[in-house]
């Protein structure tokens, strides 16, 4: 199967819904010989900050000379980001050769009378044969969708798991309440393991803590009152944590918070399960970290920055981020979101920090038409609505070249969303 095909076959499998639930991954798994059995994880969960964290805990490892696996979703710009080896994504060829095999236990399923696998349960299941392939030493596995019956939890024990900020998101699987979110988060958590907490909201705490208790896990708190941020511009985030100074090439401040989490895990796999970590490996790994659509600034000339804020909790980390930047620039926001997220919210936290607003929509089913957010916003003049992403781009650094002061041009909203947009803008500047 080559690449093409491969991502037709796993494209497809779309059609069969996101289904919580491990039977079905796990029959997958065994059907191609268990090969998460044989890899040790670093299981990340949460509502924001996942990818972010994860990265740098695979930075951190690869720094350390560990052959470090890393899995998350979505993809900001190709697929072949879901899954990557000491940076490294993985190969056309490989996507194909590995779909043939996926395949190929997915017919068997079938004809044994069970049901299709959906899209990320083929796509875990591609990962694991990946991981397992190359003999990764460690795999950082970010969830997708909740925990407690999201495919990445059909591995056994993680050596560490963690759980990043936990805010309301994706209620229509998950839960109406912050403590029944939490709850399905704190799936992950294994027994007798070792679990690291982001702070978080009241009733999410305490719902992770009685987890962490029933399943007799090590629960380490994040101390964010040992956390304060430096500097922070453009280029880099200086903070300290714990009395020790890091540098991040990541710049929106609640990096640093993520960038704790990562600390608090490296030292949990230094203590508990003997991995060898230098204070030089540490820091290097942070500074070295990347993340696509994250307060990414993708061109300076003019400026301009994407971010994948696609939630309240999201959108509140990029106001923050703004409110540095507002008095010295005009801000022109391009914003795309879908229709289920809590947009009036949204609009609440980020419409103080834009002078302008151009509105698109994802390439989604499920995304707000452009007229249609742009109806809802009465706070900020809104100069533009368009359905075609590209479109408005193109309008809006067309716009930029109008304004006399210094311009900044902020796109963000939602991950279907902002791929796309970075793909024009790095083409057309």
């Amino acid at each position: 199967m080559n690449y093409a095909k491969a991502l037709e076959f796993i494209h497809s499998t779309y059609k069969f819904g996101s289904k919580l639930g491990l039977e079905n991954i796990k029959t997958l798994l065994e059907a191609l010989g268990n090969p998460q059995n044989e890899l040790r994880f670093v299981h990340v969960a949460g509502t924001n900050g996942k990818g972010s964290t994860s990265s740098m805990i695979s930075h951190i490892l690869m720094e350390s000379g560990y052959k470090t696996g890393l899995y998350t979703s979505p993809f900001i710009e190709q697929f072949n980001e879901r899954m990557r080896i000491d940076n490294v994504y993985i190969s056309d060829e490989e996507i194909g050769e590995l779909a043939e095999m996926v395949k190929e236990k997915i017919d068997w399923m079938l004809s044994k009378g069970y049901n299709h696998p959906t899209e990320f349960e083929v796509v875990t299941a591609l990962g694991m044969l990946y991981f397992s392939k190359h003999k990764c030493d460690v795999v950082v596995l970010e969830v997708g969708l909740g925990g407690r019956l999201d495919a990445t939890n059909a591995i056994e024990k993680p050596m560490v798991s963690v759980i990043t900020p936990i805010d309301m998101d994706h209620i229509e699987y998950l839960g109406d309440t912050i403590e029944k979110i939490a709850y399905e988060k704190a799936g992950i958590i294994k027994m007798d393991g070792i679990t690291i907490v982001h702070p978080q909201l009241k009733g999410a705490e305490t719902v992770i803590s009685d987890v962490c208790s029933i399943q007799n896990n090590k629960l380490i708190h994040v101390d964010f009152e040992t956390l304060l941020v430096i500097e922070t511009d453009l280029n880099h985030l200086v903070f300290e944590y714990k009395g020790n100074r890091y540098e991040l090439g990541l710049i929106a401040p609640y990096q640093a918070q993520n960038a704790a989490v990562a600390i608090e895990t490296i030292n949990a796999l230094k203590a508990y399960h003997g991995f060898e970590v230098s204070p030089e490996s540490l820091t290097d790994g942070l500074r070295k970290t990347t993340w696509l659509a994250r307060m990414e600034v993708i061109s300076r000339n003019p400026l301009v920055i994407i971010d994948g804020a696609h939630n309240v909790h999201g959108i509140k980390g990029l106001g923050v981020s703004l409110s540095t930047l507002k008095a010295n620039y005009h801000v022109i926001g391009i914003m795309g979101v879908l229709a289920d997220k809590d947009v009036e919210a949204m609009l609440h936290e980020i419409l103080p920090y834009l002078d302008e607003v151009i509105t698109t929509a994802p390439d989604n089913p499920r995304a707000l038409h452009a007229n249609d957010l742009a109806q809802r916003i009465v706070s900020v003049p809104v100069i533009g609505a368009f359905e075609n992403i590209e479109k408005a781009v193109d309008f809006g650094l067309q716009t930029m070249g109008k304004v006399e002061k210094d311009t900044l041009l902020v796109v963000f909203g939602s991950l279907y969303m902002v791929g796309a947009a970075r793909k024009r803008i790095l083409n057309l500047l």
